[in-house]
């Protein structure tokens, strides 16, 4: 497989929870395609299912429909939702996943080398024991961690250096697709610069797929190839980066980019606030889910449910009104 070729196709999936008689709805219907090497950003509130949709595709929830197309190293194509446990083992190893909690994401009680070689040692049983010291002080070193430190346990490090600890953990089985699940909103501003810089740099070196799930849009639009943006557990657009950033095509992300601070003191920002709360995910609204928001809405938006469309090339929108309506930017220098 080359850079460009599609290594994941995300279709249809679903994710329901069934709690005190109430289905609640956390990701409904999302589909997209992800390419070899480049880095998918996923946008929206708390709640609107980001976090789930990236365990569903990891398979560490189980999804109520849909599939998760994953082209192997060994050139197989699966659906990594369908597959056995036997064959899930054998294709996990591709596929990891980087925490949001660098604190509560770590066993207090283990070393960080036993944290780094755990992924070692359920997948590869029989590698030597010289050869995971070898890999786990490789890896170490790699995302910026002091060798001799490696004895201590998560406690004595500081957040950003858990972070990394995290990020070797899932690097050092040499996966190909990462999801990293707001790996950066825990840290500190000037540490999440550092994180970020890191994963931008490891993907050049070692050719990393990443699903890149954040509510932050800066570091979404800096580390992003393509954006999707979700909301109350839809995708409701989704197109390359600097295209959803200059020209979006739903008012909610509009309203998104509307909030993203801009480092200039002489610019006065305009923001378009969204009134309310968002719906229940148990009993969302008719028609279009974000009408109760949306200062665009019109009676055919309470009552029918949008088409996700492509309207402009590779530019996807769940949108009654997208083709009529002239909506505001991010504004690049």
């Amino acid at each position: 497989m080359s850079k460009g070729d599609q290594i994941l196709d995300i279709q249809h999936v679903h994710m329901r929870f069934a709690s005190k008689g109430l289905v609640v709805k956390a990701v409904t219907d999302v589909s997209f395609p992800v390419m070899e090497g480049e880095t998918i950003g996923i946008v929206g509130e708390s709640g609107c299912g980001k976090t789930t949709l990236g365990r569903c595709i990891v398979r560490a929830y189980e999804p109520s429909e849909g599939k998760v197309m994953y082209t192997a190293a060994d050139g197989q194509t699966i659906d990594f939702l369908q597959i056995d446990k036997a064959t899930m083992k054998k294709y996990r190893k591709e596929i990891q996943m980087i925490f949001q909690d660098p604190y509560s994401s770590l066993d207090p009680r283990m070393t960080v080398y036993d944290i780094i070689k755990e992924p070692l040692v359920a997948n590869f049983p029989k590698m030597p024991k010289k050869e995971i010291e070898r890999r786990v002080m490789e890896i170490a070193e790699k995302v910026g961690l002091n060798t001799t430190y490696l004895k201590r346990y998560p406690h004595a490090f500081s957040g950003g250096q858990r972070q990394r600890i995290g990020i070797a953990r899932a690097l050092v089985i040499s996966p190909r697709v990462i999801v990293c699940d707001e790996a950066v909103s825990a840290l500190d501003v000037s540490i999440q610069a550092q994180v970020i810089n890191l994963l931008h740099d490891l993907q050049k070196e070692l050719g990393l797929t990443y699903l890149f799930i954040s509510h932050d849009l800066s570091v979404v639009e800096y580390i992003s190839d393509k954006v999707g943006v979700m909301y109350l557990g839809k995708m409701v657009e989704f197109a390359e980066t600097r295209s959803l950033f200059s020209h979006p095509m739903h008012p909610y992300t509009e309203s998104l980019l509307s909030a993203v601070p801009v480092a200039d003191p002489t610019v006065k920002s305009e923001r378009i606030p969204l009134e309310g709360e968002i719906p229940n995910p148990a009993n969302p609204p008719s028609g279009c889910h974000f009408h109760t928001r949306c200062r665009f809405c019109t009676e055919k938006c309470k009552r029918e449910v949008p088409e996700y469309q492509e309207l402009e090339p590779g530019h996807y929108v769940a949108c009654h009104r997208a083709q009529e309506l002239t909506l505001r930017g991010f504004t690049y220098e």
